[in-house]
C-alpha cells in the first residue's frame, strides 16, 4: 500500500468524522480532543486539516482560535 492511499484513507475518515458532527450543526473542536474518536494522531489531523479546509463541501472548516492550540470551527454548508 502506498503512502498516497494511507494518506487518502486518513483523510477520508477524518473528513466523515467532521462531516456526521457537521450534520448535527455548528461545532468546534481542537484536534487533541478528537485523535481517540478518529484514530489518528494530532499531528496526522493537523496535516489533514488544510487539504480539507480546501476541499470538503459538506462543511466550512476554519481556524477560529488559538490558545495552546488551534481551534476550529466547523459549519454545515448544507450540501
Amino acid at each position: 500500500m502506498s503512502a498516497g492511499s494511507t494518506t487518502a484513507r486518513k483523510r477520508d475518515r477524518l473528513e466523515r468524522y467532521l462531516r456526521r458532527r457537521a450534520a448535527e450543526g455548528e461545532f468546534y473542536f481542537k484536534s487533541k480532543y478528537i485523535a481517540d474518536e478518529v484514530g489518528l494522531s494530532t499531528k496526522e489531523i493537523g496535516a489533514l486539516l488544510p487539504d480539507l479546509r480546501r476541499s470538503a463541501t459538506a462543511f466550512d472548516l476554519e481556524e477560529w482560535g488559538y490558545a495552546n492550540a488551534t481551534t476550529w470551527r466547523v459549519v454545515p454548508t448544507g450540501d
